[in-house]
């Protein structure tokens, strides 16, 4: 048993009559040589972290981190103060995405979906809209088996790393996954769902890996609040029956041919893009000097 594409998960869905949380289940479970409720207790145990990870990033004030200082705490005080725009959803999403990410930052223990410089994506975007639904854990726990899926077709057909395919490949993919998870927690069909996957990573194509000074910070934990609010769009436009126009696995293979073409220095290796800016190189300078790193 394997599945290598969205168009394969999708037949496997219609032909056994079983829901795609189903069918994920039951191939991670094949794969790991348990069984389905193994893991599905599993996912729980990955929701808890996702949670923990979120307060954990709330109150992070950047200690052991280099660049971001706080971003979590940022903006749950802006969100409590009444400063920010757009409603309490949007911005949950984007305290939820910025918390996670700024955890991983400072060394907090967090889920690599699919990467851990993407991992404030998926919480960021699916715990929001199950709390504004009134979603069940198990319902939660279904929605991340779907983005477990989406996960598993885009890793077999392109990358999933910033060093091969350009930050495309890590918030791109972690975008889809929360589009594919968010489709599913508010009713939408198996059609939907990779709809709402291809229309989140269409959006993010081309976007490149720059990290300033080799460090999982800037752009990375902004970039995650972008990504999941980009899921929630997608989600929204593939539930009102926008059509993804090009299916989901040809817009992984489209991602996969346009991280080939990026050059190296826009591949995670911090010489291009941002990193390259006077700014970008006068940060590396100073934090080379700090640390006394070597060249």
């Amino acid at each position: 048993m394997e599945i290598t594409c969205a168009a394969q998960l999708l037949e496997l869905c219609e032909s056994e009559g079983k829901s795609i949380p189903q069918v994920v289940a039951e191939y991670e479970a094949f794969r790991s040589m348990t069984n389905p409720a193994a893991v599905r207790e599993r996912m729980g145990e990955i929701l808890q972290v996702m949670r923990e990870a979120v307060q954990g990033g709330i109150a992070d004030q950047g200690e052991y981190a280099h660049l971001v200082k706080g971003y979590g705490q940022k903006v749950f005080q802006a969100k409590a103060a009444g400063q920010l725009l757009g409603g309490t959803l949007l911005n949950d999403v984007i305290l939820y995405a910025l918390s996670v990410a700024q955890y991983n930052a400072g060394l907090g223990r967090i889920v690599a979906c699919p990467t851990a410089g993407s991992c404030g994506v998926v919480p960021g975007a699916v715990l929001p809209i199950s709390e504004e639904l009134g979603c069940s854990d198990e319902d939660v726990i279904n929605a991340l088996l779907v983005m477990a899926g989406v996960g598993i077709v885009s890793a077999a057909q392109g990358p999933i790393s910033g060093a091969e395919g350009g930050c495309q490949a890590e918030c791109g993919v972690a975008s889809a996954m929360a589009a594919g998870a968010v489709a599913y927690l508010a009713g939408g069909s198996n059609e939907q769902v990779f709809d709402a996957a291809s229309l989140a990573l269409q959006s993010m194509l081309g976007l490149v890996c720059d990290p300033l000074a080799s460090l999982v910070e800037v752009p990375c934990v902004t970039r995650n609040a972008s990504a999941a609010v980009n899921a929630i769009t997608a989600a929204n436009m593939a539930l009102a029956g926008i059509p993804a126009v090009i299916p989901y696995d040809e817009v992984v293979v489209a991602m996969k041919g346009i991280g080939k073409a990026l050059p190296e220095s826009l591949r995670e290796t911090s010489i291009g893009g941002l990193a390259g800016t006077p700014t970008g190189k006068r940060i590396y300078r100073e934090l080379k000097a700090r640390h006394q790193l070597e060249q």
